[in-house]
């Protein structure tokens, strides 16, 4: 969603307004030359930028400002106020900025500046002449866009198995899937933006090893890529259902753009959908279909849903919600076999189906970590600078096991934007940066009109606090291990989530 979609709305900024209307801290909603503008105040300095966020379109004014820095209400991203830039994924695209001039008492907000360009990378003689990235997803296409960003001029090579370019994965079991958005918006930038800024995007293409003695990786075709600095970000992978019939064409599984393309295809033409699997994605999956007015039946192993992660009292809401849009469940049972029109469980039960969806889970793509002899621990061992076992090896993503300062533990995450931030991160680490990865991790979901966002880390914990009403999606609830504070979730309070975050970043850099 561009700023200029955005409708107009309070004072006309080239006007003029007072500045006594903008406190000391605060942020005003207004517009100028025709575009929506946010203005802030960060002690005697006023700034103007973008009021959207770039992402997906979130009103900036309803977020928190963090210093001079702006952080979105919806998925917290982070833009500067001095310059729009995007600093912290999700967002990749930079806001635009106006200049802002002050005369006896008055703000005005004037032409719109033209960003200064890339940062200018540091000429060292470490520096990396080649980078080669390993995977097109959201680690991948973070770094190799950050690596430009930082002004990095050197040769950027991106192996993707995927047949598309880079895409917005969240997108495909939410709103594509659900048929509200259109299929423009998976794509997280057009094939054109590779080509123009020189990153070398090489489609439908494996990578059979890595040479770590010769500094070489090598595709299942035999073609050879060089490297100075290589960034590991293979992702996960499905786990498969091992049941007779599990390898039916009407089995489909999520995690590409071709796969929620068959699954759009397929819901176009059918009545009736099994998903088995009752996690994030097995539930984001049901509320999508459901939209598309299929009949929906979900199975899962577990008595109640999501109760590790959230909490029964949230599983259970979360499960009344399905069911008040037209779920059925089966849980605390499993699928024993798939024909062509039915799946029957583990409790006998036999379950008619046009087409069935699995989602019970995915693991970390370490193959090519293994074969390469880096360390590995349930994923790919690194340290603060998400830097492997083997010098100028980097890994991100779903597949990089990292020490938390939060937790005091070594942790793997499988979230977009955590591997969107880790990309970022280890592109600036290859280029000589030495910046510790310490950004607090955080998801969301989202399922039909009801949404929670999540930061922080509890693998582990033994109490959940909830503040305020979660029947009236209006809450906050705190999971905690003992005395200490592991996680926040959000239920319709954006500035909720966003202070919790702030409060986990200030608790980190205390230990640091």
């Amino acid at each position: 969603m561009s700023e200029e979609n955005t409708k107009l709305s309070g004072p006309d900024f080239t006007q003029g307004v007072a500045l006594s209307t903008v406190a000391d801290g605060a942020m005003l909603l207004g517009h100028a030359h025709g575009e929506a503008v946010l203005l802030a105040r960060c002690g005697d300095e006023l700034f103007a930028i973008g009021a959207v966020c770039t992402h997906y379109g979130a009103p900036l004014a309803d977020g928190l400002l963090v210093g001079d820095t702006v952080r979105c209400p919806w998925h917290h991203a982070c833009f500067s106020l001095r310059t729009g830039e995007a600093l912290r994924a999700p967002a990749l695209s930079s806001l635009s900025h106006w200049r802002v001039e002050q005369r006896d008492g008055i703000v005005y907000v004037q032409e719109k500046l033209v960003r200064a360009g890339q940062h200018v990378a540091p000429v060292a003689s470490n520096m990396p002449r080649s980078v080669v990235i390993i995977g097109g997803g959201a680690a991948g296409n973070a770094a190799a866009e950050m690596l430009r960003q930082e002004g990095y001029a050197g040769r950027i090579t991106m192996l993707s198995a995927d047949e598309s370019v880079p895409c917005d994965r969240p997108n495909l079991s939410k709103d594509y899937l659900a048929g509200t958005a259109p299929a423009e918006s998976n794509p997280l930038r057009p094939a054109e933006f590779y080509v123009e800024q020189d990153i070398d995007l090489e489609l439908n293409t494996r990578v059979a090893s890595i040479d770590t003695a010769n500094r070489h990786v090598e595709a299942m075709d035999g073609s050879r890529y060089a490297y100075d600095a290589l960034l590991l970000a293979t992702g996960a992978e499905p786990v498969r259902l091992e049941a007779p019939g599990g390898d039916l064409p009407h089995v489909h599984y999520l995690r590409t753009l071709a796969d929620s393309r068959a699954l759009v295809a397929k819901a176009l033409a059918s009545r009736r959908a099994v998903v088995i699997g009752s996690s994030f994605i097995g539930l984001e999956v049901a509320a999508s279909l459901r939209a598309r007015g299929i009949d929906v039946h979900v199975v899962g192993r577990e008595a109640g849903l999501m109760e590790k992660i959230l909490g029964a009292d949230v599983g259970n809401f979360i499960r009344r919600l399905h069911e008040e849009h037209g779920v059925t469940f089966h849980l605390g049972t499993t699928a024993t076999s798939i024909d062509t029109h039915s799946v029957t469980l583990k409790n006998g039960e036999n379950l008619q189906a046009d087409f069935v969806v699995v989602g019970i889970g995915v693991r970390p793509a370490i193959s090519l970590a293994e074969q390469a002899g880096l360390t590995i621990d349930r994923g790919v061992s690194v340290d603060e600078y998400l830097e492997t076992s083997i010098p100028g090896i980097f890994a991100a993503g779903d597949i990089a096991r990292w020490p938390d300062p939060l937790s005091g533990q070594s942790i793997r995450v499988e979230h977009w934007v955590v591997a969107e931030r880790q990309g970022q991160t280890a592109a600036r680490n290859m280029l000589g940066r030495r910046e510790r990865f310490d950004a607090v991790p955080f998801f969301w979901t989202t399922q039909y009109d009801f949404g929670i966002a999540y930061v922080g880390h509890a693998e582990n914990w033994d109490k959940a606090d909830i503040d305020g009403k979660l029947d009236e999606r209006d809450c906050t609830i705190t999971y905690r291990q003992g005395d200490k504070k592991l996680a926040v979730a959000s239920v319709h309070r954006d500035l909720d989530g966003l202070r919790a975050e702030v409060e986990f970043e200030r608790t980190i850099a205390a230990k640091v």
